[in-house]
């Protein structure tokens, strides 16, 4: 694992229109948003202390051989896994690509505005850590400066089709390993560009004949590792003891039940099920179902909101995220029906992003389970509802 350094080069995200599947508005003169992070911040990464020896954190949770609790949720799953890289996939959140096929695969789902154009439509990016035995998931579509540099932070392999010209610098960057576009054409009576989903194993198309190689097939053609490289940060996010944790009023809490995030064109909610004891992700107004997992409704046990603040570069909504920041931003953290105030902190493009409790200081610890990202754009950030 490589020690990281606190330059930062700031940029990009989202933009509205796909490369091969949307009308690309010209190559405008591409655009660098630089931050001045000059100071002497410390790496929060080192701001947790060793707990006293003897002391109950020093006991070791009995796991079943073969077995290892993922570092992406915490959840036990097969020890074949332990150093696979995970994939991260570009997945349309227009109502014309539901519904989406094999989204409850995934571990983490990034919801972030994809332009300023067309009501600030979202686009998820889906980071999958048990990526070989998927049958259809999707469809796919196009990446934005933003989505590698937090693919990035987990070492994944981005999946996307094509983007527009500000993802070049990103496509060369020696942290990046990215497949774009040739992915299998799904016969499912829409447009073309909502019938592309990745599968882990060849594909034929009996309506058409044609076949495709699958995700195992690209990997390797494409010489990408499989197991994590020197770019990897560690993991992610900090698990509690015990795996599920109660936030109280002194931690102060406050209700969460619903959570309406200001995203015009899709009225994304997370709705608090507490039979079940998870947040379900709402758009357009109905719950969102996967039909290869029985029609069941994504959920997440873990909610994190982040204020993110952006700049809008030309006439056609192309837009940049501040995702590199040197002094904390706010945020939410939400579980079993409850919210915090957190802060976020990322320093280095294929670093991790840290997150810390404001109450307490101490770094956030997740409950075991997924966990749903949303970036909400800084103007809007007042317009946010948790309740």
């Amino acid at each position: 694992m490589k020690k990281r350094t606190l330059f930062v080069a700031a940029i990009l995200s989202t933009a509205v229109l796909m490369s091969g599947c949307e009308k690309d508005p010209g190559e405008p003169e591409q655009a660098v948003v630089e931050l001045d992070l000059s100071g002497n911040s410390e790496d929060p990464g080192e701001a947790t202390e060793a707990p006293e020896e003897g002391s109950s954190e020093d006991e070791e949770e009995v796991v079943p051989d073969g077995m290892y609790r993922s570092e992406i949720t915490n959840e036990i799953i097969s020890e074949d896994l332990k150093d696979q890289r995970p994939i991260a996939v570009m997945v349309d959140n227009e109502t014309y690509a539901y519904p989406h096929m094999g989204l409850n695969q995934a571990d983490v789902v990034y919801e972030l505005m994809n332009s300023t154009a067309n009501g600030r439509i979202t686009r998820l990016m889906c980071i999958v850590k048990d990526w070989g035995n998927i049958e259809q998931f999707g469809s796919v579509r196009s990446a934005r400066p933003s989505n590698f540099i937090l693919a990035g932070e987990w070492n994944a392999i981005l999946i996307h089709d094509g983007g527009p010209y500000y993802i070049q610098q990103y496509v060369s960057k020696d942290y990046t390993n990215n497949l774009s576009g040739g992915f299998a054409r799904f016969s499912n009576g829409k447009a073309t560009e909502f019938t592309e989903y990745v599968t882990s194993n060849d594909y034929t198309n009996p309506s058409t004949g044609k076949s495709y190689d699958g995700l195992i097939d690209r990997i390797e053609s494409a010489g990408y590792s499989t197991t994590y490289n020197d770019h990897y940060a560690g993991p992610d996010f900090t698990f509690c003891k015990g795996g599920n944790r109660e936030l109280t009023s002194d931690e102060g809490a406050t209700d969460a039940t619903e959570i309406k995030l200001p995203m015009q064109h899709t009225s994304s909610t997370l709705k608090y099920n507490e039979d079940e004891g998870v947040y379900e992700y709402y758009t357009y107004g109905d719950a969102h179902i996967d039909p290869l997992d029985g029609d069941k409704v994504m959920s997440f046990k873990n909610v994190i909101i982040e204020d993110v603040d952006f700049v809008q570069l030309d006439e056609h909504g192309y837009m940049a995220y501040y995702l590199l920041v040197d002094s904390p931003k706010s945020g939410y953290y939400c579980t079993n029906g409850k919210a915090i105030e957190i802060t976020w902190q990322k320093m280095g493009e294929d670093s991790n992003t840290y997150y810390f409790e404001v109450e307490s200081g101490m770094p956030l610890e997740l409950n075991t389970g997924k966990t749903y990202i949303g970036l909400v754009p800084h103007d809007q950030w007042k317009d946010l509802k948790i309740d």
